[in-house]
């Protein structure tokens, strides 16, 4: 085959687009089948938001930031006191 057979075969997405008739996903399929069985309920817009869990204080979340700071620290500042030289 010619390079001309080549370019002449190759999809072109203007031509597709174009098209009359466009055939749904698969999943449009499957969603359609099951829907014709058994229809979704009706959904509002924006549902009510369930309920929130409380949140905790920054300032637990401070204490165990620092906290693992200070450990990191006197980790460290142990090691160097049992270093060999």
């Amino acid at each position: 085959m010619s390079q001309q057979d080549e370019e002449d075969r190759e999809f072109d997405l203007g031509w597709a687009a174009e098209a009359e008739h466009k055939e749904p996903s698969a999943r449009a399929r499957m969603l359609a089948a099951r829907w014709r069985e058994n229809p979704p309920g009706p959904v509002p817009f924006r549902p009510d938001p369930g309920p929130v869990a409380p949140r905790r204080s920054s300032w637990v979340s401070t204490a165990v930031v620092v906290g693992c700071v200070a450990a990191v620290i006197l980790l460290l500042g142990y090691m160097q006191t049992r270093a060999p030289y």
